[in-house]
């Protein structure tokens, strides 16, 4: 499994679930890529007003924010 992070710079929100996706242990370390949402008015268009998203590529199911360490954690199984 593979993560998106959907991000746009100056998104307190952003660094938030990015510092507890960091700091959540995990059994195995688990490849994040972070995608800047303004690199496309698409990505804008879908998750502007819901960014922070995590986005699993193996299933496309999506973590809107706000999410705590258990949420994260049962996403994540």
């Amino acid at each position: 499994m593979d993560l998106y992070f959907y991000t746009t710079s100056q998104c307190h929100l952003c660094e938030l679930a990015e510092a507890l996706l960091v700091n959540t242990p995990m059994p195995k370390p688990i490849p994040v890529d972070v995608v800047d949402i303004a690199q496309s008015e698409a990505l804008v268009e879908r998750y502007g007003t819901r960014i922070p998203v995590l986005r699993r590529n193996d299933t496309g199911a999506e973590l809107d924010w706000p999410f705590n360490r258990d949420q994260l954690l049962t996403f994540l199984q």
